[in-house]
Formats: C-alpha cells, sequence, structure tokens
C-alpha cells in the first residue's frame, strides 16, 4: 500500500471519527482529488450528508459520533461503487493516527491529486502532439497545450502561491531525450522555403518576425536560414554564394554540418517558385508539434518525480513549457488568430480566498487548543505556502 493510499485512507478515518473536520477539508479537498473511486464515493458521501443536515454530520470533535454517521456514508457511497461494507469503513477509522490532524492527511492527498493531475495533462499533450504530427494538424496540441498551461496556474493558486516558471536546480536531471523521426515531407518543405527565400530574399521581411532557425528540424536548414538572417539584416546581397560564404563563416561547413554542394543546391534560384509564408507556416507548425511533444514529456516525468513537493513540480513544469508558448505565440502570428482565452483568472476569482489558504495548506504542527493567540504581526497576517520554491539571488 503506497503513502498516498494511507493518507487517503487516514483523513476518511479521521472524518468518521470527527465529522467537525469536514469543516477544515470541504473548501479546498474534493472528492475528484481521491485516486481511488471507493475513497471518493464515501468523501462525496460525507460531503452530501453534510450538505443535507443530517444531524450525525454536525457532530462536534470533542462529541460523541453516532454510528449513523458511519452506515449512512457507506449507504450513501454504496448507490456510487460497489464492494463497500460497514467493515471497510471500520478499517478506515483504524488506519487514522489522529484524527486532529484531518488537515495535514488532507494536505497528502491533495499532493497526490496534484501530481496525478500534471501527468494526466502531460500525457493528454504528447498524445494530441503525436497525432498532429501523423495528420499534419496543429490544433489539438494548441487546444492541449493551453488546457495545460491553464491546469497549472489553477493548481498553483489552489495550493496557495502564483504561477510562476521557476527553472530546476542543476539536481533535478532532465528527462532523457527520445529524438522523433523526421518526416521527409517536412523536410522537403523546409529545403523549398529556403529556396524560395535565397531566390526572393524580400520575402524575408514577411517571415523574420516568426519564423526562427529553431523551427528548422534539420541542423544544416538551421544554419542555412541563419545566415540568410544574417545577410539580410545587415543589407547585403543574398545569392548561392553569399549564403554559402556567411554558412563558411559560421562553422558550419567546418563541422561537417553542411557542404558547398548541398547549400548551392538548396540555394539554387532556377529550381524554386511559390509562397514562401505558406510554406514557413507548415514549418512553424511541424516546430510548434515537435517542441510540444518534448514539452509534455519533461512535464510527465517531473510530474512522476514523487520527491518534488507541489510548488517546485507547478514552477518546473511551467519552465517546461516556456519554449512551447513562445512557438504558440509565433504560430499565431503567422497565422493570424487570437489567443485562447484563459479560464485560470476565472477560476481563480470564483473560488473563496479562505479556500487558497486553507490548502497551504496546514502546515504541519500540532494542533493548539485552548492557548491564547499571539498578537497579529502583518507578517503573519499572510497565508504561509508550504514548498514554494526558493528565489535563488542571481549570480
Amino acid at each position: 500500500m503506497t503513502p498516498l493510499v494511507q493518507a487517503e485512507q487516514a483523513v476518511l478515518g479521521a472524518v468518521f471519527l470527527a465529522p467537525g473536520q469536514l469543516d477544515r477539508l470541504s473548501p479546498w479537498l474534493r472528492p475528484e482529488h481521491f485516486s481511488r473511486p471507493a475513497h471518493a464515493a464515501i468523501y462525496a458521501a460525507m460531503l452530501k450528508l453534510r450538505a443535507d443536515d443530517r444531524p450525525a454530520s454536525k457532530t462536534e470533535d470533542a462529541g460523541p459520533v453516532p454510528m449513523s454517521w458511519m452506515t449512512d456514508t457507506v449507504t450513501e457511497a454504496s448507490q456510487h461503487t460497489r464492494g463497500l461494507t460497514a467493515s471497510y469503513a471500520h478499517s478506515l477509522v483504524a488506519a487514522c493516527p489522529r484524527p486532529e490532524h484531518a488537515a495535514i492527511y488532507g494536505r497528502m492527498v491533495l499532493e497526490g491529486a496534484i501530481h496525478r493531475s500534471v501527468a494526466q495533462h502531460a500525457t493528454r499533450l504528447h498524445q494530441a502532439a503525436r497525432a498532429d504530427a501523423i495528420r499534419g494538424g496543429a490544433e489539438e496540441t494548441v487546444h492541449h497545450s493551453h488546457v495545460l498551461s491553464d491546469v497549472l496556474a489553477d493548481l498553483a493558486r489552489r495550493w496557495g502561491g502564483e504561477p510562476r516558471p521557476v527553472a530546476p536546480p542543476a539536481s533535478v536531471p532532465p528527462p532523457p531525450a527520445h529524438p522523433q523521426p523526421v518526416d521527409e515531407h517536412l523536410l522537403a518543405d523546409e529545403e523549398f522555403l529556403l529556396g524560395c527565400l535565397s531566390a526572393r530574399p524580400q520575402k524575408l521581411d514577411e517571415v523574420v518576425g516568426w519564423l526562427h532557425p529553431g523551427d528548422f528540424a534539420e541542423a544544416g536548414h538551421q544554419q542555412i536560414y541563419r545566415s540568410l538572417g544574417a545577410l539580410h539584416h545587415r543589407g547585403e546581397p543574398i545569392d548561392q554564394l553569399t549564403v554559402l560564404w556567411e554558412t563558411q563563416r559560421r562553422g558550419a561547413l567546418a563541422d561537417r554540418t553542411l557542404d558547398a554542394e548541398r547549400v548551392l543546391r538548396i540555394c539554387d534560384p532556377s529550381a524554386f517558385a511559390g509562397s514562401a509564408e505558406y510554406v514557413g507556416e507548415q514549418v512553424v507548425r511541424a516546430s510548434l508539434v515537435r517542441t510540444a511533444a518534448a514539452s509534455a514529456r519533461q512535464v510527465r516525468a517531473l510530474a512522476d518525480d514523487e520527491s518534488l513537493a507541489p510548488g517546485q513540480l507547478i514552477g518546473y513544469a511551467l519552465h517546461a513549457l516556456g519554449p512551447l508558448e513562445e512557438v504558440r505565440r509565433r504560430w499565431r502570428i503567422a497565422t493570424g488568430t487570437q489567443a485562447e482565452p484563459s479560464r485560470a483568472a476565472d477560476q481563480t476569482a470564483a473560488d473563496p480566498p479562505a479556500a487558497r489558504i486553507e490548502a497551504a495548506r496546514s502546515r504541519s504542527r500540532p494542533h493548539l487548543s485552548n492557548t491564547a493567540p499571539a498578537a497579529a504581526s502583518p507578517a503573519a497576517s499572510r497565508p504561509a505556502v508550504l514548498d514554494r520554491p526558493h528565489r535563488r539571488s542571481p549570480s
């Protein structure tokens, strides 16, 4: 049994023993945060009985708990999942070390839910990118990348922080690279585009704002586009020979990335005629899909690392999505499409502030009772956020 399952059992057992704990849990802990369907059904039943004003659910922590609280919960939960018995409810009670620590156990459940949610959405983005790569589209990739960004922003605020990209330290190894095979048609499109730009350099004015060297899948094509861009930026003539000379100056011939014959063939002005803008859009589209797959793999690897606290996971995942967001922005410029409206801000506005504060979520400290509260200071009045990544001073 994993620690997460034990935490789920403990928080449910705590509510069976002290129904008043629902007041602390219900603002931020939801049934979908539980990994096991039976646990989600039991917690949903507890919330429903509480909402229906069942007398047993109103028992204070210090008072005796009626047996009907357990039996009514199991009866309600059994309508949504099979196999629940009173004996399992008793096992949940036995699994709870201390009922007064229910908020701490709930925080553990929420941590597991954050890791699980990030992993699921990263997997969906990766699947969408692979599907778009096969059918030559980008719509599903753009949609799921937007969804993942919104999910990370919403989870950050539910945890009690703000969605900020944070570069992982050197101690967090990057996921292993899995380069995807490049379609031959895409390589042909890239060569065609470079030939168009070499033959008609004025077309560079129309693509340099949204087409970057990194959008080309092949290293030699990247070097030729860099050479074209450099000549264009300096206002120098562009033809087969000037491009060849610039690639040599950049070391692309010396390191065998390119050879002279290949550069001259790609930049042959007599071999190309077509729309540079349209082919450029196809190159950026392929770059978007390729970057999305790589970012999704990084986010999934981070989500699978159980040692990362939620604040760290969210910050590192947002950083991993940075390159994808940049390509997505340029794709919108290339195609003239508007950005999708973000749902994260609307969801945040709908959440009560107490939900964010509570989820931050109960520090692991003993519950002090019969103690006079200390004078509040401005610093103490701010909600504490667990495991938020420390900022590093610039070196």
